[in-house]
């Protein structure tokens, strides 16, 4: 799968670990992202304000180990998606209010656009107007590994004063190069419900709906990040 979260080495670990028999729901786990989502808002309001560079990269190498930690023991997801959506919030609030400082109005646009994003998708596989096929799920994941290696190519030559140019610019291959990467964002959320609805018809574990929020959580901020960009890169114009 093109989420990390959601690979089959994950649902093998899960498969190893002895667990009470309670399994997991949909409706449980619609409440557990909704739970995680109000701790990313909580920590927001603190990264917003905070305006620090060294609470910045505190927040980053956080969430990096809580969600590698998450990844490698999902039976971790119950206590620690908690704490990793407060530090993915203090993130995000501190690269939207450096957004907002340049682009005003563009924050409250880029949430707008990731919620609608997410109903319509929802809407759209719950109505089986999109089915995730074989097909599907190869090309929205080879996408994915692309942009992915895209990102890692241009940090290494950040590191010599360089960089790809469309990642950053705001001509109209970058405009267009970031309009892809929103797309496959929200697309990887067809692939995101697909897998919720296979672990509960497997009979996941009880904590996999902490598991599979903190899941939908990493994609929404990943497709939110892509479109503040996108917009940013649209403003320039």
């Amino acid at each position: 799968m093109s989420n990390p979260a959601f690979s089959d080495k994950v649902f093998k670990r899960v498969d190893a670990v002895i667990v009470d028999s309670s399994p997991m729901t949909v409706q449980g786990t619609i409440n557990k992202t909704g739970i995680l989502l109000l701790l990313v808002v909580a920590g927001a309001s603190l990264g917003w304000n905070a305006q620090s560079g060294g609470l910045l990269i505190g927040a980053l190498l956080v969430s990096c180990i809580l969600s590698i930690a998450i990844i490698m023991g999902p039976q971790r997801a119950s206590y620690l998606s908690p704490v990793y959506a407060v530090f993915e919030g203090v993130l995000l609030g501190a690269i939207s209010s450096f957004y907002a400082v340049q682009y005003p109005g563009i924050v409250s646009n880029a949430l707008i656009l990731t919620l609608s994003c997410l109903f319509l998708t929802l809407v759209l596989f719950r109505f089986k107007i999109v089915q995730v096929t074989d097909k599907f799920r190869s090309v929205i994941m080879i996408s994915t590994m692309s942009i992915c290696l895209t990102y890692v190519v241009d940090l290494v030559m950040g590191f010599f004063g360089s960089g790809i140019p469309m990642i950053h610019q705001s001509s109209a291959l970058g405009i267009g190069f970031s309009l892809v990467v929103v797309v496959v964002a929200a697309m990887n959320l067809f692939l995101d419900f697909d897998m919720v609805e296979k672990a509960q018809a497997r009979g996941a574990p009880k904590f996999m709906e902490w598991y599979c929020g903190f899941a939908l959580l990493v994609t929404l901020v990943w497709l939110y990040l892509e479109i503040l960009r996108l917009l940013s890169k649209l403003n320039k114009k």
